[in-house]
C-alpha cells in the first residue's frame, strides 16, 4: 500500500512539474512578463464565459496558443475580450488576433493572460464532433425559446451546462439557497442519464453484458455536449468506473471508484488539484458514499423509506461540502438541506425531459417545444424554491472564511456529533439551542428597524460597483455613484426613505458606478449632477434634462448640515471613450464629506498614481471608502494619511477581479482599520455615536 501511495505521489509530482515547467518558461511566458503586444494564433479549448458587472462585462475564453510572433508554441492561455463576437466561438476553432500578454493571477497553470483587441479572426470551423455538440445545445435553446425568461435560462444549464442566458441575480439566489450545483452539469445529471439509458436498455431487452457499453457511449456523448469542465470530467470518469464495476459484477466498490477517478484526472490534468469546483464535486460524492448509507439506515427506523433516502442524501452532500463552501464564501447556508429536499423531485424530470427535447428538436421543433413545457414547469418549481429560500431571514449566516473557518466548522460538527451520542449531552445541547433561539428571536423582535437612527452614510450593497448615500436631511440625501444596475440602488434608497436627491455625484464614467442612475431617478427629484471635470460625456447622456456640473479641486458644496469638498481630479484633457480603465479610474471624483461628528473620504476608483498625488492633501477622517473595490492598486501613504479607524469596501460577491485583494486587506489591518465589506455584510451604515462613529450592517 505504501508503495502504491508513493508511486501516485511521484506520478503527480512529475505531472505537475512538467506542466509548471511548460507554462513557466518559453517565449509566451517571457512576453507576458514584459507585457508585450503580440499577434498570435490559438485554438479555443473552452466555452466562452461572461464575467464582470453589467456594463463592464468581459468574455473569458480558455485557449491553447499555437503561434506567437511566427514562433510555434503549445501552451494554455486565458483570452480576455470585450468584443461580443468572441462569445460565438466553439471549442476546437482556430482564431487569430492581437493581444497584450500579462502574467496570470492566482497562480493558475497558464502561460499568460491575453487581453485581446477587437473581434476574432476565425480561421476555420470547429471539428465535426464540436459542431455536433454545438448543434445539440442550439437545438435545446430553440426548444426552450418560448418558456419564461427564468426557465429559459436555467433549463439549459441543468441539462448541458449552458448558462449563457442565466440571470446573475437568479444565480445568486441559487447560491444562497444551496442549489447552485443544479446550474452546472455534475454527477447527479450524469447519474440520471445513465439510469435512463440502462432502464431503456432493459426495456428493449439489451443484456446485462452489453447495456454498460451503450451507457458508456451515452456518457461520452454527454461529456462532448456539456463540455469537459472539471465537474463533468469527474462525473464522467466516475460513471465509467461505475459502469465497469457493473459489467464486472462489482457494483458496490463506490469509494474506490471515486478515488480512482480523482487520481486519474489529477494525473492527466494537475490543475484540477486547485479547482474548487472539482473539489466540491468530489467531496459531495464522497459524502454520498460514506455518510448517506448509515444515515439512511438510521432515518428509516423513524420514517418511511423514500423520505429517509432523500433526507439522507441531501444532508450528507451538504455536510460534506460545508467546510469548503465556508472556506470560499465566509457564509454558512442554513436552509440548503430543506431547499435541496424540496427541489429534488423536480430535478430528474427537468433533466430527462430537457435532454429529450434537445434530441427531438432535430426532427420536429414544435414537438420539442411541447416536451420542454413540462420540463419548464419542473424548473419553475426549482426556481421558486431557490428564490423563496434565499429571501428567508438568516438563509445564510456569517462564518470565518479560509482555513480557519473550515477548521472551526469541522470542530463544531464534531461537537454536535458528541452531543448526539450521549443522553445528558443531548439534554444540555437542547437547552442551549432553545436559549440561543429565544435570544435570537428576541433580538430580532426588539432590534430597531432599518435604517438605524442617526445614520450619516450608507454604503449600499449594489454588487460589484459603488452606491453611497449621504444623509442631507429628512427624506433627502446626496447619492455618490449608483452601482451597475437600477434596481439595487432604488431598493437601497427606498429602504432609507430617500425621496429627494439634491445632488447626484457620478465619480467617473464606468458602468459599475453609473449603470444604476435610473434607479436613483425612479420616483425621486434630482436637482443636479456632479461629474468629473474630465468626463467623456458618456454619463451625461444618462442624466438628460438635469443640470450637470464638473467637479474641480477646491470646490465646496453644502446641503443642509452636510459639507462636501472636492479633492480630485485635477484639470486635464477630457477622457476618450476608448481610454483604458486605469486612466478613467484616476479621473474619479474624490470627496471629503463632513457633518457634525462625522467625516468620510470617498475615494471613487482612483488607483496608485492618483492616490500618491493626493496623499499630502488627504485630511484625517472617521471613515474611508476604499478606492476601486479594494483592488491591489492602493498607495500606502494615501491610506495612512486618512487615519480612518473604519474602512468600507463596496464589492460584489465572488467577483472575477479578485477584489478585495489580500494585499489591500493586509494594508488596512496594518493601519489599524476595522474593515466592512458589502459582499459579506450587505448595506453598511455609518452612524454618529457619542464617541466617534459606529457601524450597523443590514446582513
Amino acid at each position: 500500500m505504501v508503495g502504491v501511495v508513493l508511486a501516485c505521489v511521484a506520478a503527480s509530482a512529475v505531472g505537475a512539474g512538467m506542466r509548471v515547467s511548460a507554462v513557466g518558461t518559453g517565449p509566451v511566458w517571457e512576453m507576458a512578463r514584459a507585457e508585450r503586444v503580440v499577434a498570435f494564433e490559438a485554438v479555443v479549448t473552452g466555452e466562452p464565459q461572461v464575467a464582470g458587472p453589467a456594463g463592464r462585462q468581459v468574455l473569458l475564453v480558455r485557449a491553447r496558443m499555437e503561434v506567437v510572433r511566427r514562433t510555434r508554441v503549445r501552451v494554455p492561455v486565458l483570452l480576455i475580450a470585450t468584443d461580443r463576437r468572441w462569445s460565438g466561438l466553439v471549442p476546437s476553432q482556430r482564431v487569430r488576433s492581437t493581444a497584450r500578454l500579462t502574467v496570470p493571477r492566482h497562480g493558475e497553470l497558464l502561460a499568460a493572460a491575453a487581453v485581446v483587441r477587437g473581434p476574432p479572426q476565425v480561421m476555420g470551423p470547429p471539428s465535426r464532433v464540436q459542431r455536433a455538440a454545438e448543434q445539440v445545445r442550439a437545438r435545446l435553446r430553440l426548444a426552450v425559446a418560448e418558456l419564461p425568461d427564468d426557465q429559459r435560462g436555467v433549463l439549459p444549464g441543468m441539462v448541458v451546462g449552458d448558462t449563457s442566458r442565466l440571470d446573475a441575480r437568479l444565480a445568486e439566489d441559487f447560491r444562497a439557497a444551496g442549489l447552485s450545483h443544479l446550474l452546472v452539469v455534475s454527477g447527479a445529471n450524469l447519474a440520471i442519464v445513465i439510469g435512463a439509458v440502462l432502464g431503456m436498455c432493459r426495456f428493449l431487452g439489451v443484456g446485462r453484458r452489453w447495456a454498460p457499453f451503450v451507457a458508456a457511449l451515452a456518457v461520452v456523448a454527454f461529456v462532448l455536449v456539456a463540455r469537459p469542465e472539471p465537474s463533468v470530467l469527474r462525473a464522467a470518469v466516475m460513471g465509467m468506473i461505475g459502469l465497469l464495476a457493473l459489467w464486472s459484477g462489482r457494483e458496490k466498490q463506490g469509494l474506490p471508484a471515486l478515488c480512482a477517478a480523482v487520481l486519474l484526472l489529477v494525473l492527466i490534468d494537475p490543475s484540477l488539484a486547485r479547482s474548487y469546483g472539482f473539489a466540491l464535486s468530489v467531496v459531495a460524492t464522497a459524502g454520498l458514499l460514506v455518510l448517506a448509507p448509515s444515515w439512511r439506515r438510521r432515518l428509516r427506523r423513524r420514517m418511511p423509506g423514500p423520505p429517509a433516502d432523500a433526507l439522507a442524501v441531501a444532508a450528507a452532500a451538504q455536510c460534506a461540502v460545508a467546510p469548503l463552501l465556508v472556506m470560499l464564501s465566509g457564509e454558512l447556508g442554513v436552509v440548503s438541506i430543506v431547499a435541496n429536499l424540496l427541489a429534488a423531485p423536480a430535478v430528474a424530470p427537468a433533466t430527462l425531459l430537457g435532454a429529450l427535447a434537445a434530441v427531438v428538436a432535430f426532427a420536429e421543433p414544435s414537438l420539442a417545444r411541447l416536451i420542454a413545457w413540462p420540463a419548464g414547469l419542473a424548473v419553475g418549481w426549482i426556481i421558486w424554491i431557490a428564490r423563496t429560500a434565499a429571501d428567508l431571514p438568516y438563509a445564510t449566516i456569517g462564518w470565518s472564511a479560509g482555513v480557519l473557518g473550515a477548521f472551526t466548522l469541522v470542530a463544531a460538527g464534531g461537537a454536535v456529533f458528541v452531543v448526539l451520542r450521549w443522553r445528558v449531552a443531548r439534554l444540555v445541547g437542547a437547552a442551549v439551542t432553545i436559549g440561543v433561539l429565544v435570544a435570537v428571536i428576541g433580538m430580532r423582535v426588539t432590534a430597531p428597524g432599518w435604517p438605524p437612527p442617526g445614520w450619516a452614510l450608507v454604503v449600499c450593497d449594489v454588487g460589484q460597483g459603488d452606491g453611497l448615500v449621504l444623509r442631507a436631511g429628512d427624506e433627502r440625501a446626496v447619492v455618490v455613484d449608483a452601482g451597475p444596475e437600477p434596481r439595487p440602488m432604488d431598493r437601497c434608497l427606498r429602504r432609507l426613505g430617500v425621496r429627494a436627491v439634491p445632488m447626484l455625484v457620478v465619480t467617473h464614467p464606468h458602468a459599475d458606478h453609473m449603470g444604476g442612475v435610473g434607479g436613483v431617478r425612479r420616483g425621486r427629484k434630482v436637482d443636479m449632477v456632479l461629474t468629473t471635470s474630465r468626463s467623456s460625456g458618456k454619463e451625461v447622456r444618462l442624466v438628460g434634462g438635469l443640470q450637470v456640473r464638473g467637479a474641480v479641486p477646491g470646490q465646496q458644496w453644502s446641503v443642509g448640515d452636510l459639507r462636501l469638498s472636492v479633492l480630485a481630479p485635477p484639470a486635464g484633457p477630457r477622457l476618450a471613450l476608448n481610454d483604458d480603465g486605469t486612466a478613467i479610474n484616476n479621473a474619479s471624483i474624490v470627496l471629503v464629506a463632513r457633518r457634525p461628528g462625522f467625516s468620510a473620504l470617498l475615494a471613487g476608483d482612483v488607483e496608485t498614481e492618483a492616490q500618491r498625488a493626493l496623499a499630502t492633501d488627504v485630511p484625517p477622517v472617521n471613515v474611508l471608502k476604499v478606492a476601486h473595490h479594494g483592488s491591489r492598486r492602493q498607495d500606502a501613504g494615501f491610506v495612512t494619511a486618512a487615519r480612518a479607524p473604519i474602512s468600507v469596501i463596496s464589492v460584489g460577491r465572488d467577483n472575477d477581479y479578485g477584489h478585495p485583494a489580500p494585499a489591500t486587506l493586509a494594508l488596512l489591518r496594518r493601519v489599524g482599520a476595522r474593515v466592512y465589506r458589502t459582499d459579506q455584510r450587505g448595506d453598511v451604515a455609518l452612524v454618529r455615536a457619542t464617541r466617534g462613529v459606529s457601524v450597523v450592517t443590514r446582513r
